[in-house]
C-alpha cells in the first residue's frame, strides 16, 4: 500500500475562516514568567494525541500556512532574525519606560502591569509568551511589542487575538481589546478582540494542528 498523499489544499495562502465560536473560560490554563518543559516534536507524539502549537504558529498562518507546515514537517534549526536579538537586547530598557507611563495612551484609568507573561492552556493545546498583559477588575488587556514602522498587518492581529484567548482561559476575565506597540514609533494601535477575529483563530488554529497531523500520520 503506497503512502498516503498529503492534501495540499491545505495551504493555501488565506487563512481559514469559520469555525467554532469562542469557548468559555478553563481553569486549566498555566500562567508563569517562562517557558517550562519542551514538548515532544509532532511526529514523536502518539497518533492522535493533540499537537501544542505556539502563539507565533497563528501569525505565521494566517501570514503564509507553507510556513508552519515546513517548521513542523521539515524541521532545522532556528536562526535569530534581527528583529528578534534587537528586541531581546531592549526588552529591559522597552519595560522600564512602560512602567512609568500613564495607562491614558491605552484608554484605561487605571491597572497593574505584568511583563513577559508565559501562558499555556490544555484546551486550546497553545502556549505563547506575551510581552505585556494589563490587569483592572473587570477585564485583561494584551499588549504585542513589535519592532516595526509598518502597518499593523492581519497576521498581527491574529496572533493578538491569540494572546486574548490564552488569557481569558488564564484569568476567566474578558479581553474586549489588546494593543500593538510600535516600538520605533512610539505608538499604540488598539485592535477590537471581535467575534469574527475569534471564530478566524480558532478555526486556524485547529487548522494548522489538522494539517500537521495529515502530514505525519
Amino acid at each position: 500500500m503506497g503512502k498516503a498523499r498529503f492534501d495540499w489544499s491545505a495551504l493555501r495562502s488565506e487563512p481559514q475562516t469559520g469555525g467554532a465560536g469562542p469557548q468559555p473560560p478553563s481553569t486549566r490554563a498555566v500562567i508563569g514568567e517562562k517557558e517550562e518543559g519542551v514538548s515532544k516534536p509532532a511526529w514523536e507524539r502518539p497518533l492522535g494525541a493533540p499537537i501544542p502549537l505556539r502563539v507565533n504558529d497563528l501569525k505565521q498562518y494566517a501570514y503564509c500556512p507553507r510556513i508552519v507546515f515546513y517548521q513542523y514537517t521539515m524541521p532545522v534549526g532556528r536562526v535569530a532574525t534581527f528583529k528578534m536579538e534587537h528586541g531581546k537586547r531592549i526588552e529591559p530598557r522597552l519595560e522600564q519606560l512602560e512602567s512609568r507611563r500613564a495607562l491614558r495612551r491605552y484608554g484605561l484609568g487605571e491597572g497593574t502591569r505584568r511583563f513577559q507573561v508565559w501562558l499555556r492552556s490544555e484546551r486550546l493545546q497553545l502556549s505563547g509568551r506575551l510581552d505585556l498583559v494589563i490587569m483592572t477588575p473587570e477585564a485583561r488587556y494584551p499588549g504585542d511589542f513589535k519592532e516595526t514602522l509598518g502597518p499593523v498587518y492581519h497576521n498581527l492581529r491574529v496572533q493578538l487575538c491569540a494572546y486574548a484567548l490564552l488569557l481569558e482561559d488564564a484569568y476567566g476575565r474578558p479581553v474586549p481589546i489588546g494593543f500593538i506597540y510600535r516600538v520605533p514609533r512610539n505608538d499604540v494601535v488598539t485592535v477590537e478582540i471581535t467575534d469574527a477575529l475569534r471564530a478566524e483563530t480558532l478555526a486556524a488554529l485547529s487548522a494548522i494542528a489538522d494539517m500537521i497531523r495529515r502530514a505525519i500520520r
